[in-house]
């Protein structure tokens, strides 16, 4: 596992504990399809979440360079995917996005709901 590779994860995992303590239950890990990926997938009463998680060692971008519109529109052809899979009707879909930056051991955990939407048209 390439350092990048192993901070990555160690972001994921916080912020998976995380929602955990919010009652959250995580449904996926890193759920692929070839058009996209979503780090975590995560269930609360009526709310899906699909999460993105940018992990960093140092200060943050801000969220529109952190997950641009190609990365966003790869999430959500994911998460239909997800949905069509699971036969997912009652439920309110959201996508999030958790930014992680670790600081002397210390792990700040910088959470957007809703920070992108699905676009019609």
């Amino acid at each position: 596992m390439t350092p990048k590779t192993a901070l990555g994860k160690k972001g994921e995992d916080a912020v998976a504990a995380w929602l955990q303590q919010y009652g959250f239950k995580i449904l996926e890990r890193n759920y692929q399809i070839r058009e996209g990926e979503i780090d975590l997938i995560a269930v609360r009463e009526e709310v899906v979440a699909f999460i993105e998680v940018k992990t960093r060692t140092t200060e943050y971008f801000p969220t529109s360079l952190v997950v641009n519109i190609t990365k966003q529109r790869k999430i959500i052809k994911a998460a239909q995917w997800f949905v069509i899979k699971n036969n997912i009707i009652d439920k309110v879909l959201r996508f999030d996005v958790a930014t992680v930056r670790f600081e002397n051991e210390r792990c700040h955990i910088s959470y957007i709901k809703n920070a992108f939407m699905k676009q019609t048209r």
